[in-house]
């Protein structure tokens, strides 16, 4: 059985991501925005940050599994609201028949 991805259908919001590349004498660099099709979920959660701290999570959101995002990478939700990715999670169903899909956590 091949893999399943998230399908398109749950994908019902699109958030503009700016890849994260690293500081610079003026302040952070990002890549150029790409719009991403996504499930947007506003809840707070409690998640664990690259560095090992426990932070809270004020949105998250799945995409496709291509996706992945570097931490820091800034994100601007469709209201307007601009925030940076804490971490990603990539559950993989593999030959599960549940989707395999990218979970990003926002500050």
């Amino acid at each position: 059985m091949a893999d399943v991805t998230v399908p398109g259908f749950l994908l019902q919001h699109t958030v503009t991501v700016e890849g994260y590349l690293g500081p610079s004498s003026k302040g952070d660099l990002y890549g150029p925005p790409a719009e991403v099709a996504c499930l947007l979920d506003e809840r707070l959660q409690m998640v664990t940050n690259p560095g090992g701290e426990t932070v809270t999570s004020s949105s998250s959101y799945i995409a496709r599994p291509s996706h992945n995002p570097a931490p820091n990478s800034r994100v601007t939700l469709p209201d307007g609201r601009r925030t940076r990715v804490i971490t990603v999670a990539r559950p993989d169903g593999g030959a599960l028949p549940v989707p395999s899909n990218t979970q990003v956590f926002l500050q």
